[in-house]
């Protein structure tokens, strides 16, 4: 569940900002983000949870320190 709210709220930030505040961004995969989102939320029956595991594992991580990066930048 923490997925899809994650994927959630970056498509609203998307969607709010036009676009323009993520592509700020470019090391993170905000489609491939937001695409998990989409599988998780509508297509559950499709979910490879050895997947959901790498991504949890390797790149929740990442995308903290990039969220850390960009509350920096924002204050």
């Amino acid at each position: 569940m923490l997925l899809i709210a994650i994927g959630e709220s970056f498509q609203k930030i998307d969607r709010e900002t036009e676009g323009r505040f993520l592509k700020k961004y470019p090391d993170t995969d905000w489609k491939g983000l937001i695409g998990v989102r989409n599988v998780l939320a509508h297509h559950y029956f499709d979910i490879d949870m050895e997947e959901i595991h790498k991504i949890c594992d390797r790149d929740i991580p990442q995308l903290r320190k990039m969220l850390n990066r960009m509350l920096e930048e924002i204050e």
